[in-house]
This record gives structure tokens, sequence and C-alpha cells, in this order.
């Protein structure tokens, strides 16, 4: 399949800024747009027939498309925190809070450890402004804000919009701007819109010098509010609204790009934190599964890039790649230093610009669920471990039940993952029990601490948000 690489063992060793052999003249900026808990399907460049999303299919239109993009983790604070340092959640200590609750809930006395190296932290070595405009999740105090992971600027939410629960203890859902809550409650309806404002007037300010905009959204997730321009305006209820706003977002973006002619030296990335949860018009069609599970639809995401005159037009990427990756690709795009510790994401910039032989750097790719090691792909392959319980049953859409056995399937052939075919391919099956071994020995699973895991106690603190001021 592809080039083999040590597994789990990878430092950033290209850090020269060079697209195709070609030094660039200047360093590229970067937008970062993330979408919270949105479906494989449910974009138009993906096969959705219901929601319009002209402007996100554009991008597409004019970049390139990944087909098998993931997230590593089905779920949010995991995710992210992979997807902002390179590494899977377990490495770095963030798949499960410590008093068992898969992601961060309000006032968490944890976040994301001070001496990881976020893409943010990097890019601000190489002189980019940095800003991070939406849901943060990695921590609601404030020494794990994101001012104090590389970010110059901050305006957003802590944690998922339905954290307000009164009977835990939630506080009104915040909305914060650098240190300060400046709204609680924070009126929902309006957060596409004044997210997309302060990207705009971020990019404005800072666009005749290197800029990375991390502009994770705050929907489709539950509960669902659109503005008054787009409730009711879809044809897959308010769902359909929020994915339309949030591609009248993109829209805008670009054309503030274009017209403050540095589209061209943009690379722009649209993806999500992991899969739909099936409800309320969310799809992950053609995959199965849902957000929560390690079935393909919990993990597997779209993602489109876009960079005129870099990217080709209408290219496709089929290649095995994940939010793991955009650490050490923007690094080797910037010339930016990576971390000094082993991370588990590749540079794939010659996946990006579609050069010819490109490949996937991955000899395997492991799917976690919470603490537990549920499943490993290596090319088309994927191998579901035999499990005497799933830890735990969470997400109804996803099949596990209390246990189960162990199977093997072809994602080329069977997207629904219902045929095991262990039996016809033994020796595959045993390569990937060896793999599975050795992420187990690495990256731990269940209670059990890994070899290369970086924080066995994570980070804790006391001191809540202020106040609205």
């Amino acid at each position: 399949m592809s080039r083999v690489y040590t597994l789990l063992f990878v430092g950033i060793v290209n850090s020269l800024q060079a697209v195709s052999g070609q030094v660039l003249e200047k360093p590229p900026n970067f937008v970062l747009i993330v979408c919270d808990d949105l479906g494989y399907g449910d974009l138009g460049c993906f096969g959705s027939t219901k929601n319009r999303t002209p402007e996100i299919d554009s991008l597409a239109k004019n970049g390139i498309r990944f087909t098998n993009f993931y997230s590593s983790s089905p779920v949010c604070t995991p995710s992210r925190a992979s997807l902002l340092t390179g590494c899977y959640p377990r490495r770095v200590g963030m798949h499960e809070d410590a008093t068992g609750h898969w992601v961060l809930i309000p006032r968490s006395r944890r976040g994301m450890h001070p001496d990881e190296l976020t893409v943010a932290e990097a890019l601000k070595g190489k002189g980019y402004a940095t800003a991070c405009i939406g849901k943060w999740h990695l921590g609601d105090q404030p020494e794990h804000l994101p001012t104090r992971h590389g970010f110059d600027y901050y305006f957003g939410i802590p944690y998922s919009n339905d954290m307000q629960h009164a009977g835990r203890g939630d506080p009104p859902l915040p909305l914060v701007e650098q240190l300060t809550v400046v709204e609680a409650p924070v009126d929902q309806s309006t957060l596409t819109q004044r997210y997309t404002k302060q990207a705009i007037q971020f990019i404005e300010k800072h666009h005749s010098e290197p800029f990375f905009v991390y502009l994770p959204h705050t929907f489709p997730h539950l509960p669902l509010f659109a503005s008054k321009d787009f409730q009711g305006a879809s044809r897959n209820g308010r769902y359909g609204d929020c994915v339309e706003e949030i591609d009248w977002s993109t829209g805008q973006l670009r054309a503030c790009l274009e017209r403050l002619e540095i589209v061209d030296n943009t690379l722009i990335i649209f993806t999500s934190d992991n899969g739909s949860n099936g409800r309320h018009g969310g799809s992950n069609r053609p995959l199965a599964g849902a957000k929560g599970g390690t079935l393909e639809g919990g993990m597997r995401v779209p993602m489109i890039a876009h960079w005129p005159g870099k990217i080709p037009a209408a290219a496709e990427c089929d290649a095995l790649t994940t939010t793991m990756d955009i650490l050490p690709t923007f690094c080797s795009f910037a010339g930016a230093n990576g971390p000094q510790r082993p991370i588990d994401g590749f540079d794939i910039q010659s996946l990006l610009l579609a050069e010819d032989q490109a490949k996937s750097p991955y000899q395997a790719f492991f799917y976690y669920r919470r603490r537990q090691l549920q499943a490993v792909r290596m090319g088309y392959w994927k191998y579901h471990l035999p499990l005497h319980r799933t830890s735990p049953n969470w997400a109804s859409t996803d099949p596990t039940g209390p246990g189960r056995k162990a199977k093997l399937v072809n994602l080329q052939q069977d997207l629904q993952e219902t045929v095991d075919v262990a039996a016809e391919y033994p020796e595959i099956v045993r390569k990937m029990q060896s793999l599975a071994k050795d992420a187990m020995r690495r990256l731990g699973n269940e209670s059990r601490q890994g070899t290369d895991q970086r924080w066995a106690k994570t980070l804790k603190s006391s001191r809540p948000l202020g106040k609205v001021q």
C-alpha cells in the first residue's frame, strides 16, 4: 500500500518552505474551518441532495476533495486536541475527562497541557498573527484558553453549545473574548454571523502579514440555531439552515480574501471535528455509523483544500489522511519548526498539491473510542477488534452492543462494514493484530498507560472564568 513509516514515532523532518520544489516568495496564510458534528454526507460536493452548499462546493470545484480523511476521535475534545497538536488524544492525555466524561464539561479542572506545541504556537514562531474564532473545548479556565496556546486573539464559546445544565451547576453558556465573558447566555442564533464578522476583521487587520485563522464553528452540533436570514430557508429543517449559513460564512471569507487580493497566497481547509450524530437531518452517507462510534461514519469526515495556483482544480485524493496532519503540513509550508517530541501526523503537502505518485504516509490508523482501541485500518482493510464490552455503548447508532466478535472488512467494497472476510485473509488479520498490540503498548488501552503517553496525570486548575463585563 503506502510507504511504511516508523509506527507512532514521527517528528517533523521537513521544514523547507517549498511547494512542488519551488521556494515560496512569502509564507502562505492559513484559514482552517472546522464544523462541529458535520457529517460525511452533509455537503453537496460529498453527495448531499438536501443541503445547498454552493460556496463550499466551489472550493472543491477549484481545489481538492479528500475522501478518506479522518478525525482521531468520534467526539469533540479529543478530536480538537489532535488537530492542534498532531497527536492521538491518548498521547497528549486528552482522551477523556478525569471524572469519566468523554469530553470536557464546564468548570473542568483540566485542559490541554501547556507543554504541547500547537499549530498556532509553531506558526507564531515564524511571525504569524493567529486567531481562534469559535468553539474551543480544550479547557474553559483562563490558563487553558486559546490565548495560552498560541492564539493572539480569541472570540467564541469555550465548550459545546448544549453544556448549560442547571442541575449540574453549569453557568449560562458564555461568549468569551480573550479572557473575558462578554455575554451570557450567548444568543446562539447570532454565533455564525458574529464568528464570520470577527474572522473577516482579523484578516483585514493582518492581511499584510502572514496569518492563521482557526474557525471552529459551533454548528451543526445540537441544539441547532440559525440567524433570521437562514431560519426556515433550507429544505432540511433547522439542520440544513445551520449548514447553509456555514456555507454563506465560507463564501464571505473567500470573498474577503479575493477583495484583499490574497486568495492566491491562502490555503483554505474545510473539514469537521467528527461525524454527524445522524439526527435532525444530519447524514454520514454512504458510511455506516455515527458520532460517538468507530464505524466509518463516526470518524471519517469531509475535507476540502483550496489554494489557487498551487492546488489543481477539481482534484480528488483517496489516500488515508487525518486531522493530525494539519500541524506538520502547515509547518512545512510555512518553514516553521514543529514539535521536538514525537507526533503521529505527517506532512501531506504532496497529497494536497496532487503531486504524481504521492501516497498516504500511514502504515495504520487507529480508531479509539474514549479510552478503548476498537479498530485498526491498513490500506482499505479495517479490523474490528474483539471486545468483551464497549467503552461505553454510548451511540445507539453504533451497533456494537455490550460486546462483539472480531471482524475484518474491506472498505473499498463494503462501506457498511457488514461482510466479515477474516476467514479468507488470515494473514491480514495477523498483521492487524500485531499493529493493534503495538498501538496498545505505545498509546495504551482502557486504563493501561502507554509507553509513549506524555501525561499520565493532566494539568489541573481551579480558577473559573469571570462574570460578564
